[in-house]
């Protein structure tokens, strides 16, 4: 019989071992290869894992030094105060960014905009306008490609200004969500609102956070 006790791996090696052998035999039950699933009542269990830790200012200060473009600046904004993913930067509507009334649609959750991301996007929009007069595009960030058409542009062109950086634009989107925990409190259901990460996500945020801000002041990374 199959047990659990047997395998030789451990952590995440046995884990995905037995997510694997689950996914085998439960095909091989349905087919009708075998009568009885050996892995159904084995715990999987879930992954532990370690502490998150904030990005080093000087990382992020790199980071934002280097982007200087309009648009990079904006989808730099964006990341950073807002926690948004390149995919819902990349389908961002004109719509979505009202300006006037200082509102933000982000994957259906609105958002006040902040002063920066109110400067660099009229920045952006002031050189889209002059560079793009007539285009049908609806996305506010465009380039000479998508100009041409109304497809949002590619996940290449976000994220290839910080390429090679410790902080890249994700590693930056989710130091937002920790900073978040660390300074507005640590409950999930508040990280969960204000950037709508799944349960899981979220818990995992504050439970860094509090071990973060529990550590002996003496300790170090």
């Amino acid at each position: 019989m199959f047990s659990s006790n047997s395998t030789p791996w451990h952590g995440w090696q046995r884990q995905h071992t037995l997510i694997a052998l689950r996914s085998l035999f439960g095909r091989a039950k349905k087919n009708g290869t075998i009568f009885k699933n050996p892995t159904s009542r084995i715990r999987v269990g879930q992954r532990e894992y370690g502490i998150l830790q904030p990005l080093e200012p000087e990382h992020i200060a790199n980071s934002v030094t280097i982007v200087t473009k309009p648009a990079d600046r904006l989808v730099l904004a964006l990341a950073t105060v807002h926690a948004a993913r390149s995919g819902a930067i990349r389908r961002l509507q004109l719509d979505d960014l009202d300006i006037g009334n200082r509102k933000l649609t982000i994957d259906g959750r609105v958002r006040p905009l902040d002063d920066l991301t109110v400067h660099v996007a009229r920045e952006w929009l002031d050189f889209r306008r002059r560079r793009w007069p007539d285009t049908a595009n609806p996305h506010p960030l465009i380039n000479k490609f998508t100009a041409l058409g109304t497809g949002p542009v590619s996940q290449v062109s976000l994220t290839a200004p910080l390429r090679g950086q410790a902080a890249t634009l994700e590693q930056l989107r989710a130091d937002r969500q920790f900073e978040e925990a660390l300074v507005h409190g640590l409950d999930p259901l508040h990280l969960a609102e204000v950037f709508g990460l799944d349960e899981k996500t979220a818990i995992r945020y504050a439970h860094s956070a509090r071990a973060l801000l529990e550590r002996p002041d003496d300790d170090t990374r």
